[in-house]
């Protein structure tokens, strides 16, 4: 019998796709936070974009109702079944105006991070150029190294409205380009897009012969009057473009990790095949219950969305005293806030204010070197508390 012993086995390596990876950033984070808890420090977080509010009564009923019934505990099918591919279709219908095909144009996924992460894996060859946003969400750049893509990354910066800037991408990366990400409205930055610069990246898509892929999970988390466009509302953009949503943000569901992506048939038909070697798809309960979102009232929305705007003005007015430069953002749930003068290290910042004062906020550097100067703020954390940790931070003096 052969013993191995774990802490020495010096012959198991990692696959060199994975090698290099770090632990995800909000994982390390948890740790760093899990420590100063067990001795007593009293953390406020508001760094992760995890809503704290729960969904609307009516859906969680719906969850409870179907969880009761006999025939609701096995397997579901992949992708998420005929009814929720149509009111996926519904709710692009009802919200944009954009007709979607049930069983070609749209597919259900176990949250729209899963879906993200899967487009480069069926898409991307090895030496495939990828053009990213600076900053971005990680998973954009993560994914494209996995598949053994290469990144180009694209600015996004306060000067240009945090929209990247096509017509500065070097003619030889366009015609190499397979996939060009954006994401609006925007994480980090809370930026949004206007349908004109839509019609400019399918436009640019076209031309080059790259595949669009737009990640809109904050599109019905607006505020003051503003409704976020789908890029599906551009005449033939579903000839290049897909996009992801999700019910995480739209309807308080994070954990119950339901998304979508809708658009392109040929990419959608992809991701099917790649889900089905991977998982078994959805709790049935909780799919009957992303149906009910979708389809059911929406006025509640305005309400809860109105309960982030007051947090949003919180953040606001007690940080612009201090010296922090701030575009009011119309979307999204996040406050993307340039640090004081004298100030350059997002990451040292954010690691002495947990360590001083127990307020978590996320480094902009995570996100691209183009968010370094900059922190971002969740405003998913309840609003007695986001103004005790802006108390907080008003009282520090980092030294």
């Amino acid at each position: 019998m052969i013993s191995f012993n774990t802490e020495y086995n010096s012959f198991f390596k990692p696959s060199d796709r994975i090698s290099s990876f770090k632990p995800y950033f909000f994982a390390a984070l948890a740790k760093k936070i899990a420590v100063l808890q067990n001795k007593g420090v009293d953390v406020i977080r508001i760094d992760m974009g995890s809503p704290d509010l729960p969904p609307e009564k009516f859906i969680i009923d719906t969850l409870v109702d179907n969880a009761y019934k006999p025939n609701m505990h096995g397997y579901s099918a992949n992708g998420g079944g005929v009814a929720f591919r149509k009111a996926i279709s519904t709710y692009y219908k009802n919200r944009f105006n954009v007709d979607l095909d049930p069983m070609d144009e749209t597919i259900g996924l176990i949250g729209s991070k899963e879906g993200l992460f899967h487009l480069a894996q069926i898409l991307i060859n090895p030496g495939d150029v990828v053009l990213v946003p600076d900053p971005g969400y990680p998973v954009y750049s993560a994914s494209t190294r996995i598949a053994g893509g290469e990144i180009y990354r694209m600015p996004i910066i306060k000067e240009n409205n945090f929209l990247p800037d096509l017509s500065a991408i070097p003619e030889n990366i366009a015609k190499k380009a397979k996939l060009l990400w954006i994401n609006y409205p925007n994480n980090p930055t809370g930026a949004v897009a206007t349908i004109e610069f839509f019609e400019k990246v399918i436009e640019f898509g076209k031309q080059n012969e790259i595949f669009i892929a737009h990640d809109a999970p904050y599109v019905d988390v607006c505020f003051d009057g503003y409704v976020a466009p789908s890029i599906l509302e551009i005449p033939g953009a579903k000839d290049i473009a897909i996009e992801f949503n999700s019910l995480s943000k739209s309807y308080n569901m994070a954990g119950w990790r339901l998304g979508m992506a809708v658009g392109q048939p040929e990419l959608i038909r992809y991701i099917n095949t790649y889900k089905s070697q991977m998982d078994s798809s959805h709790f049935l309960p909780i799919l009957e219950a992303g149906i009910k979102a979708l389809t059911g009232n929406q006025d509640w929305l305005e309400s809860r969305n109105g309960i982030y705007k007051t947090r949003r003005d919180i953040v606001i007015e007690g940080l612009l005293p201090l010296g922090f430069e701030i575009n009011t953002p119309p979307a999204a749930i996040y406050v993307w806030a340039k640090l004081p003068k004298g100030i350059t290290d997002s990451q040292h910042y954010c690691e002495k204010m947990l360590e001083e004062i127990g307020v978590s906020t996320t480094p902009g550097v995570v996100y691209g070197d183009y968010g370094e100067g900059y922190l971002r703020i969740s405003l998913g954390t309840d609003t007695k508390r986001i103004k005790e940790a802006i108390d907080r931070i008003q009282n520090w003096k980092l030294i």
